[in-house]
């Protein structure tokens, strides 16, 4: 260790705050350094940035360490660790990009291991030193990061899971004293990785505040929604804090601390605060699209010192503009210090969406947590900014205008990031579908506008108002986000009524369409003992392409149709044959053909048979649907003078209440 405190500061304000940076951490990058967001620059940035601002010379300088085998295996399996340990080597090189690519959003160089059991070590050093309290808080500026790594396999750009494994090092090492663990993720994503490694832990409470959007936002799953709160004695220790949209800022973010986290962790009494610091819901950020500045990030963690007698540890994570994250960086370590928060503004207010994720995450956590059980007033909910406008989720450049530094991505970014990280690159644009597809071929386009087909639909669709929010875009009641259309708007030619030989079902916990509650599936397997009622459209094959890209909420961008005329006439050859649609998410990527009409192919949407599967086996529930969404279902079935009223509720209840 090396370093003192600043002369300028007075004896009870003074804190000692330890460091830790190191050069070879940046040996990890891409195979043929190619540009990739999470590259050696990100910490070089942080360092360039304390060192200017002289805060190495009133920090303690720790040295790093590589981490020992027996402390990663106590969250993650043998094989993983013999595989980071490994993938630098020679024996590798031949195979190294193929195994990344087995991996979500990872890449392998020669310089990974090292990088990895470095990152790793570093923060098992400081949260060592902190708890031996040799020194008040620390900071590890590392890389890769760590958080979405889970037992078994790395993702997300994360190799080893570097606050998990520090954790388990705590608790493990009984002198150490430390009982209860608060580990606080403010990065952009979910922590996926560190959650699953803690869930039945009640020594660890686990809090991830990230943007979800019902399971579009990477990790793109429902890990992260308020829901996950823990299993068995580990039960209430879980907290998620999802945020249906981007655009999130200081107001949101200190609204969860004051309304949620602080109340809990009061409660909780932690022995000591580890923060998993990632910078990418900082503003400018070009894959988190949030909006939280470094003053923001101060008071967050100045909140965070009233507990466990200020025993804080840092460690870096995400962020991905280099002088947010920079800046954000240093505005923490300065309170860490001891500093007042940097000046900023508290006149803002949080979003309307914000209130009603605070409300339902304390509703579920009010069991375990009776702090949380009142309701907030009115008048402070009533305090709300504007909404933030809704439009599917694409790579964009569209937030760098909130703030464009030196540092900013390349104009190029959407073609660096294409083969990538697609999946962590899920910002809002301001455009329609049809302002994106202009640029791109429109010989599909008019190939399929002239091909007529049925859409059958057995959801919400039925009610066609409902419906006419996928052609001509728009939002009716009870719908949580507006839809931007087809590119062809115009009407359905014809609609009609038939009933067919399906199992319909409702499943899921909630659609960021409709909120909470399971939303209708039909089992692709015919069966003449079951019966669903579908309202068919007579759309184009081109508006059918446009239907599914929204139903499935993928990038706005579609060079290439995703269901084409060697699809149709492959699929048309007999009744209930089904194609699995290519793209890796969605809730309705199995196209099936369910029979003619006036001589035109009908075709419906549901689930993949594997989470047909999945379904029957419980590993994705059944649930049945929320009463806004049934409504809708009602009120199609009703003016589509299909049932009653009374018949249409019988009709909603009997699907949902039978097993699959």
């Amino acid at each position: 260790m090396q370093g003192s405190a600043s002369e300028s500061k007075t004896e009870s304000q003074r804190r000692m705050v330890g460091l830790l940076y190191d050069e070879r951490m940046c040996k990890h990058h891409t195979p043929d350094d190619d540009y990739h967001p999470e590259n050696p620059n990100r910490i070089r940035a942080i360092w360039n940035k304390l060192q200017s601002a002289g805060i190495h010379e009133r920090c303690v300088l720790l040295d790093s360490k590589e981490a020992k085998d027996k402390h990663i295996l106590g969250v993650h399996s043998q094989k993983h660790v013999d595989l980071i340990k490994n993938i630098s080597s020679k024996q590798y090189e031949s195979k190294r990009d193929r195994i990344a690519s087995k991996y979500n959003s990872i890449y392998f160089n020669e310089g990974s291991s090292e990088a990895a059991y470095l990152a790793a070590g570093s923060v098992v050093e400081v949260a060592e030193t902190v708890a031996k309290r040799k020194l008040d808080s620390a900071v590890a500026v590392v890389r890769p990061p760590g958080h979405h790594a889970e037992q078994h396999e790395a993702m997300g750009f994360c190799l080893f899971n570097n606050v998990a494994i520090a954790t388990s090092f705590l608790l493990n090492e009984k002198e150490l004293g430390i009982k209860r663990i608060l580990i606080v993720d403010w990065d952009v994503h979910h922590g996926n990785g560190t959650q699953k490694m803690f869930y039945e832990d009640p020594r660890v409470l686990f809090f991830s505040v990230h943007r979800h959007e019902f399971g579009l936002f990477y990790p793109a799953n429902d890990d992260g929604f308020y829901t996950m709160v823990g299993e068995g004695p580990g039960a209430g220790y879980n907290i998620n804090v999802p945020w249906e949209n981007g655009k999130c800022g200081d107001a949101d973010y200190l609204a969860v601390w004051d309304h949620i986290l602080v109340p809990v962790a009061k409660k909780f009494n932690p022995d000591i605060v580890i923060v998993s610091a990632g910078f990418d819901a900082a503003i400018g950020d070009p894959l988190g699209g949030c909006c939280v500045t470094p003053y923001g990030y101060s008071v967050m963690l100045k909140k965070l010192m009233d507990f466990a007698n200020g025993k804080i540890v840092l460690a870096l994570e995400g962020g991905y503009n280099l002088d947010s994250i920079a800046n954000s960086m240093l505005a923490c370590v300065k309170v860490l210090l001891g500093d007042n928060p940097i000046n900023g503004s508290t006149k803002t207010y949080p979003f309307e969406s914000t209130w009603r994720v605070i409300q339902a995450v304390r509703k579920e956590l009010s069991d375990f947590w009776p702090t949380l059980a009142h309701e907030l007033p009115k008048e402070l909910i009533n305090q709300i900014a504007p909404t933030v406008p809704f439009v599917l989720s694409s790579r964009s450049d569209s937030d760098e205008e909130d703030n464009r530094g030196p540092n900013a991505v390349t104009e190029n970014l959407g073609d660096v990031l294409d083969g990538v990280i697609e999946p962590l690159s899920k910002l809002k644009v301001d455009e329609g579908i049809s302002d994106h597809v202009g640029s791109n071929s429109n010989t599909w386009r008019s190939e399929l506008s002239k091909i007529d087909v049925w859409y059958a639909t057995f959801g919400s669709n039925m009610w066609r108002p409902r419906f006419l929010c996928y052609i001509q875009g728009g939002q009716v009641e009870g719908l949580q986000r507006p839809y931007p259309g087809c590119v062809d708007t115009s009407p359905p030619k014809e609609t009609l009524w038939k009933t067919f030989p399906y199992r319909l079902f409702f499943g899921r916990e909630f659609s960021r369409s409709w909120g909470p509650g399971g939303v209708a599936f039909l089992n692709p397997e015919r069966n003449i003992q079951e019966k669903a009622i579908m309202c068919l459209y007579r759309i184009t094959l081109e508006q059918f392409n446009d239907v599914l890209l929204q139903e499935n909420s993928l990038s706005t961008t579609i060079s290439s149709p995703l269901f084409d005329l060697i699809a149709l006439n492959s699929i048309k050859t007999e009744e209930s044959k089904s194609i699995e649609i290519n793209m890796e998410k969605g809730w309705y990527r199995n196209a099936v053909y369910v029979g003619k009409e006036h001589d035109l192919p009908i075709l419906t949407m549901t689930c993949t048979q594997s989470e047909i599967e999945g379904f029957k086996s419980g590993k994705i529930p059944l649930r049945p649907p929320a009463t806004n969404y049934a409504q809708t279902l009602i009120r199609g079935l009703v003016e589509g003078k299909q049932l009653s009223e009374e018949e249409a509720n019988a009709y909603i209840q009997e699907a949902s209440s039978r097993p699959l």
